[in-house]
């Protein structure tokens, strides 16, 4: 893919699939083949002449097209052929005149209808609306990709077989299925904040995406809390992108970040929606994670961070959602608030159940805090353990940096 085409791809793979997906009746699989073809076609034709005024509605028009020429060769019988060909070579491009103008969020509720396991609707959101591959996606979850290609062609045929609605839902369908969204949103989020797959830090149209398609939610939901409790996280998270990576690319930790450079308008914004989910008198997860974002954008310095209440903030959070990632991040309050030998037994509380085996944030995590209590030896197995753990590109390099660190000083007497 060249550098153009790959760039149109990143912005405007999901919007092409979920509007394909609505003029297709929801049959995502179909809409993910015809965008394909239509990127396959842009490559031929780009590179033999000028890129279009407007790609993303010639990339829409040439998939429909394709989305016709599919369902003629595939379909088994003529009269199927032509009746579904007739009637998707008759639809228009522009959104139908309803109450929710956005086809990305309908695919979203589609991913996440209750008839697909949990973990397979965060797959297809990151395949279909984010055009991850399948491999990467596979790496996300921690299994083979041929298991995760199954999954993913089995709830698309699913969604087919089933004429599970393209739509967004009303009344109490709405309300049951909104946090299965909001997971998914946090996750094209983290993903794009952090991102697990590639050379990048940061995937910036995945952020861009997730806050665009949550404050769309937050319209549809203006009473649910924990949505704007999200669109908060994700807005005072995102205002420290500019200060997170170096010049040359590498990762800038909190630290270092020169806090001249966060985007104050964002902090503003998500300060008053955590503000307004506040005041709705139902605390929950992304309402926390909110306030402890909104606690480091207070803060002038690392010094003069609230550590003692973001580490109580963290153990309100891990009674919500126990894991390793909480726990971690709550040791490292810890460590700042009471010492380093403090966080350390926060991190070993859990460290025995396993959860923490194949993540290797926690191993960094650990070597840091044996780093600071002059363990130098076990913070380095700790850096070695990480290592192992393949970690992306990025903190790759930042372990090694800290491994050689370690490596070279000198032993304790």
């Amino acid at each position: 893919m060249n550098a153009e085409v790959e760039v149109v791809f990143r912005r405007e793979w999901g919007r092409a699939v979920a509007v394909i997906a609505r003029l297709a009746g929801g049959d995502v699989a179909l809409a993910e083949d015809a965008v394909a073809d239509a990127f396959a076609v842009a490559l031929r034709r780009w590179a033999a002449g000028p890129m279009p005024d407007d790609p993303a509605g010639w990339l829409i028009t040439v998939a429909k097209n394709q989305a016709v020429d599919r369902i003629r060769r595939e379909a088994r019988r003529s009269g199927k052929e032509a009746e579904a060909a007739r009637r998707l070579g008759e639809c228009e491009l522009a959104q139908p005149p309803d109450s929710i103008n956005d086809d990305q969020l309908r695919l979203i509720f589609t991913c996440c209808h209750p008839a697909l396991e949990p973990g397979t609707r965060v797959a297809l959101t990151l395949r279909a609306l984010c055009g991850l591959t399948t491999a990467e996606i596979a790496r996300c979850f921690l299994v083979p990709e041929s298991t995760m290609a199954q999954r993913l062609v089995r709830a698309k045929r699913k969604i087919r077989d089933a004429a599970i609605p393209f739509r967004v839902p009303e009344g109490r369908d709405l309300r049951d299925r909104v946090g299965s969204v909001l997971r998914v949103l946090y996750l094209v989020f983290t993903e794009g904040h952090r991102a697990s797959v590639g050379p990048a830090v940061i995937r910036d149209e995945l952020c861009d995406e997730a806050i665009r398609l949550t404050r769309l939610l937050a319209g549809v939901c203006p009473d649910e809390p924990e949505v704007l409790g999200l669109l908060a996280l994700m807005l005072l998270t995102d205002a420290r992108r500019a200060a997170r990576m170096a010049e040359d690319g590498s990762p800038v930790l909190l630290d270092d970040q020169d806090r001249g450079r966060w985007d104050r308008v964002k902090m503003a914004d998500g300060t008053a929606q955590l503000d307004a989910a506040m005041r709705l008198g139902r605390t929950g997860p992304y309402q926390l994670q909110a306030a402890i974002a909104a606690c480091h954008a207070a803060a002038a310095s690392v010094a003069d961070t609230d550590w003692a209440q973001i580490a109580l903030l963290y153990a309100a959070l891990a009674r919500w959602e126990p894991s390793p990632v909480v726990q971690a991040n709550r040791a490292v309050a810890v460590a700042q608030a009471a010492g380093p030998a403090a966080g350390l037994a926060v991190l070993d509380e859990f460290c025995g159940d396993g959860q923490a085996e194949g993540w290797h944030l926690f191993y960094a995590c650990r070597a840091d805090l044996l780093g600071r209590l002059g363990r130098t030896a076990e913070a380095a197995d700790a850096c070695r353990a990480a290592l192992d753990r393949d970690p992306p590109p990025a903190d790759r390099e930042l372990l090694l940096a800290r491994l050689a660190t370690l490596v070279s000083s000198p032993a304790p007497r």
